[in-house]
């Protein structure tokens, strides 16, 4: 069976998306996506709603701010801490039985890419390279991680890097079905590269969110358990 992936999303659990669990799963479902990872900025609450939800294969994720530049963790079970080294956030990664992912690693638009002498020390250790991100607004970006990828002998995942409903399902990674994060690596050295890069003005929608939040015009949060028990994030 395949499966139509992403492996770069973001809820409104991140202050910089407007997507809520709700529109989050409704977009999912009417762009055929059937496998993706919320990856919301330093939380994984988001995550942990969308998953208990959807009626599709959801990967709990984090996209950890550490010291040197943002990494991604798939699978993961509790919040890595933000602020840590490359280095350190890739152990507690893995100790939880994850997935380091390196997000957008040469896009120079973004501040928080991670640093390049730190790529080269931790391109060994992580398990994937982020090879198609939607958000990245020149295509070179992309075709230096993957041959940064392929050098490392790493698989490449796919990321809409979604802050908005609109972003869904603009591409997708095709695989083969996963049950494990073993199984996963497998499946992404097959993968194929469904779609296009999103249009520049997504970038506005985030930081018409962040403008929202630092107004206080915030989204409503249940109060906080380790695992959700329902839905209660509005639109």
């Amino acid at each position: 069976m395949k499966l139509r992936a992403d492996f770069h999303s973001h809820s409104h659990y991140s202050r910089d998306s407007v997507l809520s669990p709700q529109a989050f799963i409704e977009r999912c479902l009417r762009k055929g996506i059937d496998c993706i990872a919320v990856t919301d900025h330093n939380e994984i609450e988001g995550a942990f709603v969308i998953q208990r939800l959807a009626p599709f294969k959801v990967i709990v994720g984090e996209e950890v701010k550490t010291a040197e530049g943002e990494i991604i963790g798939l699978f993961l079970k509790e919040l890595v801490p933000r602020g840590m080294s490359p280095e350190d956030t890739i152990d507690c990664i893995h100790e939880q039985g994850g997935l380091a992912v390196i997000p957008h690693p040469y896009d120079v638009f973004r501040r928080s890419v991670i640093k390049r002498d730190a790529l080269e020390r931790v391109k060994s250790k992580v398990d994937a390279i982020e090879g198609f991100n939607c958000r990245n607004i020149l295509a070179r970006h992309d075709e230096r991680a993957r041959e940064t990828a392929g050098g490392a002998g790493k698989p490449l995942t796919l990321g809409t890097d979604a802050h908005s409903p609109w972003e869904l399902g603009g591409a997708h990674l095709e695989i083969d079905d996963f049950e494990t994060p073993q199984e996963l690596l497998q499946s992404l050295r097959g993968g194929r590269i469904v779609g296009s890069r999103s249009l520049p003005f997504v970038h506005w929608i985030s930081t018409y969110a962040k403008v929202r939040w630092r107004l206080g015009l915030r989204p409503h949060y249940p109060d906080r358990p380790r695992q959700p028990a329902g839905l209660e994030a509005p639109e």
